[in-house]
């Protein structure tokens, strides 16, 4: 008799587990479909005739699919004073975000591993600091930034924009590595010294191997910051505009009629490079953010 009572607790349990998780399920599903809403409508409606749009619902499916709005916001858009579109501009973010998510990542590593490793008097306030440095907002930067790039000739510039976002990153790449570092076994450090290998050796050769998970959340975080950035690309980019100022430029330039397909088409361009990266590394970034909170 107990027996039975047991295992029909047990069912009960049972069923009402599964009654949670499906429960949970929808309701996850829900918020998926209302985040990811706005996505479907700029896709929808990119591959639309303009007519359709104003004159239509912009939820339904386009009924004459056309990629001409596409092509007017890469290369051949005739709106205001911005007859070419979004290439130029896509290329001058690829040139801005290689390089300064690359000096950004290992000057970030070596920050870490000096803080970590090769502790020195006054380090945790130098720490301290560039932790600071990452709460200070943008705005507060831009008149004496701006003047730095005006001293050493970089202002309206490509090599301007990726300085500033390596000195605007590297407190929180200095951040993610300092943590990641500080639970790796310093006797491994003292044990390679006394075998002879020096500061740069040991970092490479010890170090850099088990970097992977923090350096990809450290990729991934300065990559999406940089190329989705508008304050700094307009503020001093000049002739050398990211895409995000290109695409603020087209949206606002356009005269009479709106081209809300053309405008759909070049902000999901703007922003695939970013949706790729997290669809490609995404489960890494989150990998890597639990081993450093972990073992910081």
């Amino acid at each position: 008799m107990a027996s039975s009572v047991s295992g029909a607790t047990q069912d009960s349990a049972v069923s009402t587990g599964n009654v949670t998780r499906v429960f949970i399920y929808l309701v996850l599903i829900l918020f998926a479909l209302f985040y990811l809403l706005p996505l479907y409508v700029m896709a929808v409606n990119s591959v639309k005739p303009l007519a359709e749009i104003t004159g239509g619902n912009m939820m339904a499916l386009p009924r004459d699919w056309t990629l001409e709005p596409w092509g007017a916001a890469w290369s051949t858009a005739q709106i205001g004073v911005s007859p070419t579109g979004l290439k130029p501009y896509f290329l001058n973010s690829i040139l801005m975000v290689v390089p300064a998510v690359a000096i950004s990542t290992v000057v970030g590593a070596l920050n870490g591993y000096i803080l970590t490793k090769w502790r020195f008097r006054g380090d945790t306030w130098v720490f301290g600091l560039m932790l600071f440095s990452c709460f200070i907002p943008f705005q507060i930067v831009l008149i004496p930034m701006a003047r730095v790039l005006g001293l050493l000739g970089l202002a309206g510039s490509v090599p301007g924009l990726i300085l500033v976002h390596v000195v605007y990153g590297i407190g929180f790449t200095t951040l993610y590595f300092r943590n990641y570092y500080a639970a790796f076994p310093t006797e491994l450090i003292r044990a390679a010294q006394i075998d002879g290998a020096g500061f740069f050796r040991i970092f490479w050769r010890i170090l850099l191997p088990v970097s992977g998970p923090i350096a990809v959340v450290s990729v991934i975080w300065q990559f999406t910051n940089i190329w989705n950035d508008f304050l700094f690309g307009v503020s001093f980019g000049g002739t050398s505009q990211p895409v995000t100022a290109a695409l603020n430029n087209l949206v606002q330039s356009s005269t009479g009629v709106k081209e809300y397909n053309v405008h759909f088409a070049g902000a999901i361009l703007a922003a695939l490079p970013t949706l790729f990266v997290y669809i490609v590394a995404g489960r890494y970034f989150v990998r890597g953010l639990m081993a450093g909170s972990v073992k910081g």
